[in-house]
């Protein structure tokens, strides 16, 4: 009889889940006693992953210099136009690591990565970055090659006869 009477009580109401508050997304990190912000720029198939501290200005790319790193000057301008723009040179220290494609999409990449790393650091100047292109995803990537042809769009040489 007690098996029956456990089966004819009404269910109980199930009570609704609490929803669980989301972490915070992790925007500094401290190593060897700096604490470091970062930020992921890229273009084409190059990657950069920025790392920024207080400091006196250093910027290295892949462990050496950016004037030695990107031997073309609209190449060192274009990896350093965010600091520019807002004028944080040399209040900063940025460490970048970039891999992938070419000089070009490499200072590209670094350009965005910087720009995201300072926007966390500065979140009021956001704007002048966005407005000056320097948060936006370039995603232009290289076209496939197609079969039949000579490249993505190339044919081959037609003869008539």
């Amino acid at each position: 009889m007690a098996e029956t009477d456990e089966l004819n009580q009404p269910a109980q109401p199930a009570q609704p889940e609490q929803p669980r508050e989301q972490p915070a997304p992790q925007t500094t990190a401290v190593v060897k006693g700096r604490q470091y912000t970062w930020g992921t720029g890229r273009r084409k198939t190059s990657v950069a992953r920025v790392h920024m501290a207080d400091g006196s200005g250093l910027f290295k790319v892949n462990k050496c210099e950016v004037d030695a790193y990107f031997t073309e000057l609209q190449d060192q301008k274009a990896a350093v136009q965010p600091l520019e723009l807002i004028g944080l040179r040399a209040q900063y220290d940025v460490f970048v690591k970039v891999e992938g494609g070419g000089h070009t999409g490499q200072a590209a990449a670094v350009r965005m990565g910087l720009a995201r790393a300072l926007s966390k650091l500065v979140p009021e100047r956001d704007r002048e970055l966005r407005d000056a292109g320097c948060m936006t995803r370039d995603s232009r990537m290289k076209e496939r090659k197609k079969y039949g042809r000579r490249g993505a769009r190339r044919s081959f040489q037609f003869s008539k006869r």
